[in-house]
């Protein structure tokens, strides 16, 4: 869950840190308060998509951090953290995110420094937001799929993994088929290259190594009256007569005399020795070099133009000798297909149909699974919607079949509901108001809560638009999702707010001209009134203040009820 929230010079928040619990968190306040601003927080911290908007007038970066406590040791998260390489202690994940002026952003976990992308992953297995304007899910007919496969994740599991594996390796092939099945123009003009390209590298024989070989002996070419005049003059100096070696060689025989009898002289005498005989080795070795220098001038014209031979196919083939021997092989293999082309064909084509035939029956499997599911969720799902006074809804959960194989399989999956009798289902989005999806949401939430692993869920006011029982009934669903799941909710309706088990209150204030965001958790007398005056509005009479009572009283036997057949799994 997540145990502390903290926020730094973010929109009209200078600095705030709050503690949250387990169970239903309720936020409260007047309209431009905040509320929404700390669930924008949350969500960047979780990795959404940030702008310099977000930080504070004056401040040069808006600091967000959060604290989760992972109690569940098969909680998805950990899986994500292992994978980024990134320790856990004390069951601690801390989530850090940093927004600059300059529009970059900073992201830690556990201190250590991840891309967004990391950051979104795991934000996204530890809270999930949403909002009253953001049933994509549910609008979206693709997204259908996923929801049932999250429904049915035990069954499909292995199936979706073997299916998955043979899916990638069909798509593959069907990729690689289609770069085979080329129309004959092309075919032709295309072996043309290849057969110019293999003639051309196989005429250079180019080999590892070789440049920079030639590179050496272009420059001692280019510079040959130099390395003759310098090594010529070494040797002179070393062997001439009366030059270096012979004063040597006398110091030598005077030193070696010394030696015999003088002991202190028989480490300087092997000393000079020893430089006397390598210096003539090294005036023999320079004699050897004089001896074999020549210049050719038509030498250095053949590594000028073997020189330039590697530059033009450089410019043609790759930036390097490696790459353009990787070249060589790919087309000589290519070139090889196209010539073969009809043989590889039917080869690949009988694959092909192996393959679909595995799929197939594998993508049966998953329909059979998933169709079981179906049933399960459209039952489980209108039990939900008569206790959020939806009693004649009918949910169905549509297959269609594909004439082709895409990565869920064959099966084609859409929501369809019928909202009133005598009407026949049609699909959820186009149907569905704006409360029956918020219902639905909800409805969905509190069968996924208890198996999906998220650790916080966040409901930013999805319960506009709705009073009366419904508001009621959305309360106690809202309840219910924080039986499984911590529950953190922004909320107008004085129902939702009874049903808290922790409820905080946001005001904004002006000091000293300049805008600021507050957060604190109000006790049972400053409850009743909140509560009164989300009953009222802005006045709050005795009678509002017996309502409100009546209301949280009631919300406490109710919250009894509901979980006394329930183990609280934080």
């Amino acid at each position: 869950m997540l145990r502390e929230l903290s926020i730094r010079n973010f929109a009209i928040i200078e600095d705030l840190t709050v503690s949250f619990s387990e169970g239903l968190t309720v936020l409260t306040g007047e309209t431009g308060a905040g509320k929404s601003i700390i669930i924008d927080a949350v969500h960047l911290l979780a990795g959404g998509r940030g702008n310099t908007e977000f930080i504070r007038h004056g401040a040069r970066k808006a600091e967000l951090g959060g604290l989760f406590q992972i109690s569940n040791s098969t909680h998805p998260v950990l899986k994500k953290l292992e994978e980024a390489g990134i320790e856990i202690e004390e069951d601690t994940v801390i989530l850090r995110r940093d927004l600059n002026d300059s529009g970059k952003s900073i992201c830690r976990v556990n201190g250590k420094l991840v891309p967004l992308s990391v950051l979104r992953e795991i934000g996204g297995s530890l809270i999930d937001i949403h909002g009253q304007h953001e049933n994509q899910e549910l609008m979206d007919e693709k997204q259908h799929i996923n929801l049932l496969d999250q429904f049915a994740e035990e069954q499909l599991l292995s199936i979706q993994k073997t299916y998955s594996e043979q899916y990638e390796e069909y798509r593959l092939l069907k990729k690689d088929l289609a770069s085979i099945s080329i129309d004959e123009q092309l075919m032709a003009q295309r072996i043309d290259l290849y057969q110019f390209q293999i003639k051309e590298l196989e005429e250079a024989n180019l080999r590892l190594g070789e440049e920079d070989e030639l590179l050496d002996e272009r420059r001692r070419l280019m510079n040959y009256n130099k390395i003759f005049e310098r090594s010529r003059a070494a040797y002179e100096a070393i062997q001439g007569e009366s030059k270096g070696l012979d004063w040597i060689g006398n110091a030598m025989g005077a030193l070696d005399d010394a030696a015999t009898v003088d002991e202190q002289f028989k480490e300087a005498s092997e000393a000079v020795t020893t430089a006397f005989y390598a210096l003539q080795d090294a005036a023999y070795q320079v004699k050897n070099v004089l001896d074999e220098l020549e210049f050719d001038p038509a030498r250095l014209n053949e590594v000028e133009q073997r020189l330039a031979l590697f530059q033009n196919l450089k410019r043609k083939y790759g930036s390097t000798v490696e790459d353009i021997l990787a070249y060589f092989e790919k087309i000589k293999i290519e070139l090889n297909e196209l010539l073969n082309r009809d043989e590889i064909l039917q080869v690949k084509e009988r694959r092909v149909l192996e393959m679909e035939s595995v799929l197939n029956e594998l993508a049966t499997e998953l329909s059979t699974v998933r169709k079981a599911a179906a049933q399960q969720l459209s039952e489980a799902i209108m039990a939900e919607l008569r206790e959020l006074h939806m009693e004649k809804a009918k949910f169905i959960v549509n297959f269609e079949e594909l004439q082709y194989f895409d990565a869920n399989g064959k099966d084609q999956i859409i929501f369809y509901i019928s909202t009133n009798v005598g009407e026949p289902p049609k699909s959820l989005p186009k149907i569905a108001s704006g409360g029956e999806l918020s219902r639905m949401m909800l409805a969905l939430k509190t069968i996924f809560s208890s198996s999906n692993g998220i650790t916080s869920i966040i409901f930013d006011e999805v319960d506009t638009g709705v009073s009366g029982r419904v508001a009621q009934a959305i309360a106690e669903k809202i309840a219910a999702v924080s039986i499984n799941s911590q529950v953190l909710c922004i909320s107008h309706l004085p129902q939702v707010a009874a049903m808290a088990d922790h409820h905080y209150f946001i005001k904004k204030e002006v000091e000293h001209d300049r805008t600021f965001t507050s957060l604190s958790e109000i006790d049972q007398k400053a409850r009743i009134e909140e509560v009164s005056r989300m009953m009222s509005g802005t006045e709050i009479t005795a009678l509002t203040l017996q309502h409100a009572t009546e209301l949280l009283t009631m919300a406490e036997e109710r919250k009894k009820q509901m979980r006394s057949p329930y183990s609280r799994n934080s």
